[in-house]
C-alpha cells in the first residue's frame, strides 16, 4: 500500500530544544523577538547576573547576545538581525568584541576534583576562542596559551593577550551554579563545596580573575543560572556583579507574555488549518504553563509570563495531531525535575522543610520573604527555603502582604510536582497500586462510578494516618486527597474553588480536551475529633449537605461541568476513619 503524502504548507519551523540563536534565524524559526532587551542591558551594570528556572529561555538569549556582539559576525549582522527591533535599531556596541563563552553544566569531572574539570574544560573554550580570533590577537597567543597550567592561569593569559591587541572580551557563563547543584544534591559532599567557593578555593579563584580583568580587558560578563546560592558564596570574589533577576525591565526577557503566545498561534493557525481558534487555544494552556511574575514591581501590569519550553511543546504537538497533547508536560523535562527534586530534598528534608511543601501544596501559596541572595548553608533553614523554591520556578509572586510578598504555584505543571512530593511520603508509608487506581478512576470518569475510588482512597487515608502524628487536620485530609485525585487524567481538579460565596473543598472539572469525560464531581470532606463525633456527627452532616447544594446551585456550575452528569459527594470522618459517605 502506497502512503499518501500530504501536501506540505510552509510554515516557519517552531524552535523547539534550540538553544543556538544564528540556526534559529537562518533556517527560518519562529523567534519571539527579545532583542529590545538588549537595550535594557546595555543601560544596567556591565556585570550582570540573571536567574531563571530550567528550560526557560536562558540559553538561547545567551546565545542571541553572542551573536550580537560577535565582532567575528559583522559582516553578517543584517543577515541576522536584519529583521528585528534592534536589526532596526542597532546600538553602537554591536559586533565590538571577543566572545568568551562557557557552560558550566558541560565540566565533566569527579566531584571530589572539580579543578580538573573545570581546567580540561576551560582549556577546550579557551583555545577555540584563540582559533576563531587568531586574526586579532597577537602572535603566538596559543602556544602562549597552552603553557598556562591551569584555567585561573589561561584565563589571565587570554585578558592580558587582548589588552595588548586593543581588543574588549564579552564573557558569557551560563549555568554558572552547576557546580553548587550538584554538590548539594549530595549531602556528603557539602564540606568540598565549601572548600572549592570559600578562601583559596578554585572556583572563587576564577571568580576572582573575572573582577581582575572587569572594567579592563572584560568590558562586559554575563551570568546565568538557576539559583543564586553559588553568587552569596563567591561574592568577595566578586562583589562587582549586580543581580538582574527581581528586576521588574527584564521580567519578560525570558519565557513568553500572553500577547506573546497569542502572535505565535495567530501566525500558525494562519497558514495552517486549526481545529481551534486562538482563545480556545490559550484557555488551554494557561493554566498549565502561564502566571509567573518575577518581579513584585510587576504585579500591577497584569502581565504574566509563560514557560517558553512548555508552550512551543504544546504547539508543536498540536500541529502534528490537531488536538492537546494527552500528557501536557513535556516528557523530556522529567530529567530537569528529577535534578531538582534530589536539590530540594536536600538529602532528606527535615520537618520544618517538608511542612513547608505540605502547606504549600494543600494552601496553594505561602506568605515570606523573597532572599535575593543567599549562602549554600542558609538553605537548609525554613526562611530561606521559599526563595529556593521560587527561583526553581516552583512559586512565583502572586500578591503582597504587607512587606512580605505572598508566593503561591505559577500553574498546573508545577502544582503537580508538589503533588508527587507528596504522594511519595504517602506511597513510602503505605504503597497503592497505581495501576489499580487508575482503571477507578476510569470508571468515576465514565460510568459514575465514585464508590469505589473514594472508598478505596479513604481507607488508604486511614492506613497513612494512623501512623503519622498529627494527622487528622482536616487540611491534611484534603492533601492527601488532593496527591492521589490529581492523578486523573480525566479532570482538572480545582481544590477550593470559589461557588456561591463559599469555597467547595474539591471540584473535579471535566477536562474534555483530551478525553469525552461524562461525570463531573463536587466533593465536600468532613472531620471531626473522634471523642466528639456522636455528638456533633448529624449537626456537620447537615450543614454540609446545605454547603454542597448551595455549590452546586451556582450559575458557573453549568459552564464548569460542559454538559457531564454532575454528582455531589459528602465524606465525613471521625478521626481518620471514614464513617459516612454519601451522594447528595
Amino acid at each position: 500500500m502506497v502512503r499518501e503524502r500530504r501536501k506540505r504548507i510552509y510554515r516557519k519551523r517552531i524552535p523547539y530544544g534550540m538553544q543556538n540563536f544564528e540556526d534559529v534565524i537562518k533556517e527560518d524559526c519562529y523567534y519571539v523577538d527579545k532583542t529590545p532587551f538588549i537595550e535594557d542591558i546595555e543601560d544596567s551594570n556591565k556585570y550582570f547576573f540573571f536567574i531563571r528556572p530550567r528550560r526557560f529561555g536562558k540559553s538561547l538569549t545567551i546565545s542571541m547576545l553572542e551573536n550580537y556582539y560577535d565582532i567575528n559576525k559583522k559582516d553578517k549582522f543584517d543577515e541576522i538581525f536584519g529583521k528585528l527591533y534592534i536589526g532596526e535599531n542597532p546600538t553602537p556596541e554591536h559586533n565590538s568584541y571577543l566572545i568568551i563563552h562557557l557552560n558550566f553544566a558541560i565540566i565533566v569531572g569527579d566531584l571530589n576534583d572539580y579543578k580538573h574539570g573545570m581546567d580540561n574544560y576551560c582549556r577546550t573554550q579557551f583555545n577555540y576562542f584563540v582559533d576563531v580570533y587568531s586574526h586579532l590577537l597577537p602572535e603566538g597567543t596559543k602556544e602562549g596559551l597552552n603553557q598556562q597550567e591551569d584555567a585561573v592561569n589561561q584565563l589571565n593569559y587570554l585578558c592580558t593577550q587582548s589588552k595588548k591587541s586593543g581588543q574588549k572580551i564579552y564573557l558569557f557563563i551560563d549555568e554558572y551554579d552547576h557546580f553548587t547543584n550538584q554538590i548539594l544534591a549530595h549531602k556528603e559532599h557539602e564540606q568540598r563545596y565549601r572548600t572549592q567557593t570559600h578562601g583559596e578555593g578554585y572556583l572563587r579563584k576564577f571568580f576572582d580573575t573575572i573582577k581582575g580583568a572587569a572594567g579592563d580587558t572584560l568590558a562586559r560578563v554575563f551570568v546565568t543560572g538557576v539559583s543564586p546560592v553559588t553568587m552569596d558564596d563567591l561574592t568577595s570574589g566578586f562583589n562587582i556583579g549586580t543581580n538582574y533577576s527581581l528586576a521588574p525591565e527584564f521580567n519578560e526577557m525570558t519565557g513568553f507574555t500572553e500577547d506573546e503566545v497569542r502572535d505565535m498561534l495567530g501566525y500558525y493557525s494562519s497558514v495552517l488549518p486549526f481545529n481551534h481558534s486562538v482563545d480556545e487555544l490559550i484557555k488551554v494552556m494557561k493554566p498549565w504553563y502561564d502566571n509567573y511574575c518575577f518581579s513584585a514591581a510587576c504585579l500591577s501590569s497584569k502581565v504574566r509570563v509563560f514557560n517558553c519550553d512548555m508552550v512551543l511543546y504544546y504547539l508543536r504537538n498540536y500541529m502534528d495531531d490537531g488536538k492537546s497533547p494527552k500528557q501536557m508536560i513535556d516528557p523530556n523535562t522529567k530529567t530537569d525535575y528529577n535534578k531538582m527534586k534530589r536539590l530540594l530534598q536536600l538529602d532528606k528534608l527535615d520537618g520544618n522543610r517538608k511542612g513547608i511543601i505540605r502547606r504549600i501544596t494543600e494552601e496553594g501559596s505561602i506568605v515570606s520573604n523573597l532572599y535575593e541572595t543567599f549562602p549554600a548553608s542558609e538553605i537548609v533553614k525554613p526562611e530561606y527555603f521559599p526563595s529556593l523554591l521560587f527561583y526553581y520556578g516552583m512559586l512565583t509572586i502572586k500578591d503582597t502582604f504587607g512587606d512580605q510578598l505572598l508566593l503561591g504555584i505559577p500553574n498546573n505543571n508545577v502544582r503537580r510536582q508538589y503533588y508527587g512530593y507528596l504522594q511519595e511520603q504517602y506511597q513510602e508509608i503505605n504503597h497503592i497500586n497505581l495501576n489499580e487506581f487508575g482503571y477507578m478512576l476510569t470508571c468515576m470518569a465514565f460510568y459514575g462510578k465514585w464508590e469505589e475510588v473514594l472508598g478505596f482512597m479513604s481507607k488508604a487515608y486511614a492506613e497513612v494516618a494512623s501512623v503519622r502524628d498529627g494527622i487528622e487536620a482536616e487540611r491534611n485530609l484534603q492533601g492527601f486527597f488532593m496527591a492521589y485525585l490529581y492523578l486523573s487524567s480525566y479532570y482538572i481538579t480545582a481544590p477550593e474553588l470559589e461557588l456561591n460565596h463559599g469555597y467547595c473543598d474539591f471540584f473535579l472539572l471535566p477536562d474534555l480536551t483530551h478525553y469525552p469525560t461524562k461525570h463531573s464531581y463536587i466533593i465536600e470532606l468532613k472531620m471531626l475529633p473522634a471523642k466528639d463525633f456522636e455528638a456533633k456527627a448529624e449537626a456537620q452532616w447537615q450543614e454540609a449537605v446545605e454547603q454542597i447544594n448551595r455549590y452546586a446551585a451556582a450559575p458557573r456550575i453549568e459552564v464548569l461541568r460542559q454538559g457531564t452528569t454532575l454528582h455531589k459527594i459528602i465524606i465525613q470522618f471521625a478521626g481518620w476513619e471514614m464513617k459516612r459517605m454519601e451522594e447528595v
